[in-house]
């Protein structure tokens, strides 16, 4: 048996938390993926501003599914040592938050170099997974253009080679389509064992776009069959990305988002 449950970039919404609330309780969707609010990223928060969001959240009966944090998301030649602070951060963030989940990312490494630098990242997310670990926390590497992890065998690579609970894999399949990989079969089927979170956007290979799920390329339709099929029971995190120049791309944008992925799984995979 599978159970799908619903969680929102809420930024994707408005940038004012309250307005992200009041959109989620009108959708009856009870989980917020906390990126960043009132202008500020979820890496800026102090612990002090995190217990404030928190209590908004619980008065509101939201509850936090996990921290879209940008770790990873930097040059891959940072100062290591430094960022492992930041991360430090996000690790007492998240306990604020009440969620074991970190979005992660594998580093912006050179074009065209990905595999001389497969060492380095795996050296740096084993060490973001060690402190995962005794904090009993679960980092979610998403896939991503221009990092590392921009392909599905390059997620493989760092998912089998850590091969630890702590490490798992957010499924985004308009991400994969916007790296020119196939979605599916291909990569759900390369990953599926490290999937445990899904991204909810679809994306075309001819320009990139980003389309509400089942109108792109990455085969949502059969993702959530397969999901259904592997008894999946987790979060199914809705990111739009429908129009960037609104602040956070709009309420009307997310409806259209919720509506077309209720649609799929109400009507589409049986099994």
């Amino acid at each position: 048996m599978y159970e799908f449950i619903f969680s929102a970039f809420g930024d994707e919404i408005a940038s004012n938390l309250d307005e992200q609330i009041e959109v989620l309780q009108r959708h009856g969707i009870e989980y917020l993926e906390f990126r960043s609010a009132n202008g500020k990223s979820v890496a800026d928060y102090t612990e002090n501003e995190a217990k404030q969001v928190l209590k908004k959240l619980k008065d509101s009966g939201i509850k936090v599914s996990a921290i879209g944090s940008p770790i990873g998301k930097v040059d891959v030649n940072c100062d290591f040592e430094k960022y492992l602070e930041l991360f430090k951060h996000i690790v007492e963030l998240a306990h604020i938050l009440e969620t074991r989940y970190i979005r992660i990312f594998s580093f912006y490494v050179p074009e065209g170099e990905e595999e001389k630098y497969t060492d380095v990242v795996i050296e740096r997310l084993s060490k973001f997974t060690e402190i995962a670990k005794k904090e009993n926390l679960v980092l979610l590497h998403e896939n991503e253009k221009e990092i590392y992890g921009s392909s599905a065998e390059r997620c493989f690579k760092i998912l089998s080679t850590i091969n630890s609970p702590n490490l798992r894999a957010t499924f985004d399949p308009a991400n994969f389509v916007q790296c020119k990989v196939e979605v599916y079969p291909h990569a759900f089927e390369l990953l599926k064992d490290y999937i445990e979170y899904v991204h909810v956007k679809d994306a075309k290979f001819s320009d990139g776009s980003v389309t509400v799920a089942g109108d792109g390329d990455g085969r949502i339709k059969d993702v959530i069959a397969a999901l259904k099929r592997r008894g999946f029971c987790g979060f199914l995190s809705i990111e739009p990305h429908l129009n960037n120049n609104l602040p956070g791309g709009g309420p009307e944008n997310f409806t259209k988002a919720f509506r077309a992925i209720k649609k799929i799984i109400d009507e589409e995979g049986e099994v």
